[in-house]
């Protein structure tokens, strides 16, 4: 190794994190399916020739990280690296067997090659929004199973295989157009590297690249080692419509001069139901939650992950083994992230927030559309409160902690799918009280056109509520209403008909400090915009509310 100057680190970090962004840009850009162009439900990232992550980019959801991790090393496990080749591409989405987290969710990953040796990997994921109507008591109901398998070879896709995937589809034609659209988006960061890779060499950057990690790994032990040292414990209750039972998760924090370690012993086993976490869900979901507490800005690479040690019991809810069924993974990871929050709180009060909705609440709307005569499946996950912070209130009706998606527009669903929005509105009153209040949930009304529309629900907090810090209130529950006459959820699942509407109600979020030290010109405020109503402002803040005129 020589001497890398510390500019030149940063510039090509700068650059590396440049082409990242801009295989997410071309991807959304050319997907056909609204789950990704328009919901930007995908993400990109570049490795080193080990597999180990120099960059992802900054517009992907944190968890998409968990369908990354593992994927370079799943391939090099099963293809010798003297037969991967330059215009070479795997597909894989495996929790099991191909370093995924969950089914939907298509890692393409693609060699690159300078000088005639490996030295990168392009990687990029989207959430392919298709597998309607699933059961989920294992993994064998959620979807196709895949492998790495070499769906490109010499820059052209290997088409048995691109069939073989394509049959296991519910709306082929979608996966066909967005699997392309990946493609091109890998085309053009083995293009950019190369562009890289010409002007400074291959030796300069592997190098820069493994200074990148080191420089991150500094930054990230200089801040845990800020933060007391001790062992630092939660518990939160947990429900989702799949499952009779609350069920008690838990964590133990122990932070030893610059080293941070994670205990997930006395979790629940898995369950017969879509929220196992692979351990690689776990691992993004705890990095997250690191970097969130360390230094936002800290590139987003493997160099985060060295001073941080997890364990959990193989056979757990968030340690899960084949055959669990993971597709509702989110719902478990979110609650994590609350519980490393909630443990760290007493020893860094000024970073962690109140807990958030809880929950990435997604609703699954499927069956035949008479106007096209194909089959259409809707996903669309629906965001909710974020906590309180120290210093500033909780976000409303936002994507919180380990997802990162848009919202579908109405116009774009209504023009999609035989389905119209009725109502999309936040939720007065569903903010945890506080010096800093909690966030808004979300309301959104959806009224069914067609005949034996499959719905399905993930969502959770709806038996408890998100908590609040150091006296502040607890967000309001989660739920759902059905129209009168239309057939009741079982275990979140029903079949509508013409006229039937849902309406998806998103939990709020915690506040944060005592509400008697809330500014009375916040209150107003909220009064005003209607963020919370009259009589809720007199029970919460009696002593800063305006007399009513």
């Amino acid at each position: 190794m020589t001497t890398i100057d510390p500019v030149l680190v940063e510039v090509m970090g700068s650059a590396l994190s440049s082409i990242v962004e801009e295989m997410g840009e071309t991807l959304v850009r050319a997907a056909y399916s609204s789950n990704i162009k328009e919901r930007r439900d995908c993400t990109a990232g570049l490795f080193d020739a080990a597999g180990h992550m120099v960059a992802q980019a900054e517009q992907a959801s944190p968890i998409h990280l968990g369908s990354l991790i593992g994927v370079v090393a799943a391939v090099l496990e099963r293809f010798p690296a003297e037969d991967i080749r330059p215009g070479d591409t795997f597909l894989s989405n495996d929790p099991y067997s191909g370093g995924g987290s969950h089914l939907p969710d298509m890692v393409l990953v693609t060699p690159i090659h300078v000088d005639g040796r490996l030295t990168a990997w392009a990687a990029n994921l989207a959430h392919h929004a298709d597998f309607g109507d699933r059961g989920h008591a294992h993994i064998y109901q959620e979807g196709v199973r895949i492998p790495p398998v070499r769906l490109a070879r010499d820059g052209e896709i290997v088409e048995d295989v691109f069939a073989l995937v394509l049959t296991n589809c519910q709306v082929p034609s979608e996966r066909r157009a967005d699997f392309r659209a990946q493609l091109a988006a890998n085309r053009l960061a083995v293009t950019r590297y190369g562009e890289l890779a010409a002007r400074y060499g291959r030796a300069t950057m592997i190098e820069t690249a493994a200074a990148l990690l080191d420089y991150t790994e500094r930054r990230t032990r200089a801040v845990i080692a800020e933060v007391p040292d001790g062992t630092y414990d939660f518990t939160d209750r947990f429900d989702c419509p799949e499952l009779d039972e609350e069920l008690e998760l838990r964590v133990r924090v122990t932070v030893a001069g610059d080293e941070l370690h994670f205990d997930f012993a006395g979790n629940p086993g898995q369950v017969r139901a879509s929220v196992n976490m692979v351990w690689t869900a776990l691992y993004a979901t705890v990095y997250y939650a690191v970097k969130t507490l360390v230094d936002p800005d800290i590139p987003s690479n493997a160099g985060l992950h060295r001073p941080i040690r997890i364990d959990a019991p193989s056979g757990s809810i968030v340690n899960c083994v084949e055959p669990a069924a993971v597709n509702g993974r989110t719902e478990t990871c979110q609650r994590v992230v609350d519980l490393i929050h909630g443990a760290l709180a007493p020893a860094v009060p000024d970073r962690v927030t109140a807990a958030a909705n809880g929950a990435n609440t997604g609703v699954h709307f499927s069956g035949h559309d008479t106007r096209t005569g194909r089959y259409f499946v809707y996903l669309e996950t629906i965001g909710g409160g974020s906590g309180a912070r120290a210093a500033k209130d909780g976000l409303d009706g936002v994507q919180v902690h380990v997802t990162n998606t848009s919202n579908l527009p109405v116009e774009a669903l209504e023009s999609e799918y035989p389905l119209l929005v009725e109502a999309y509105e936040l939720v007065a009153d569903s903010g945890g009280a506080g010096r800093t209040r909690g966030g808004m949930g979300i309301r959104r009304t959806i009224r069914v056109e067609e005949q034996d529309v499959q719905f399905w629900l993930d969502t959770s907090r709806q038996r408890s509520r998100p908590w609040g810090l150091f006296g502040g209130g607890p967000g309001t529950s989660a739920r759902v209403e059905l129209s009168e006459g239309a057939r009741p959820l079982s275990h979140g699942h029903t079949i509508l008909q013409p006229g039937d509407r849902v309406s998806i109600i998103t939990a709020g979020a915690g506040g944060y400090g005592d509400p008697a030290g809330r500014d009375p010109s916040d209150v107003e405020r909220d009064l005003r915009e209607g963020v919370i109503s009259a009589e809720r402002a007199a029970h919460d803040y009696p002593d800063q509310t305006p007399p009513a005129r």
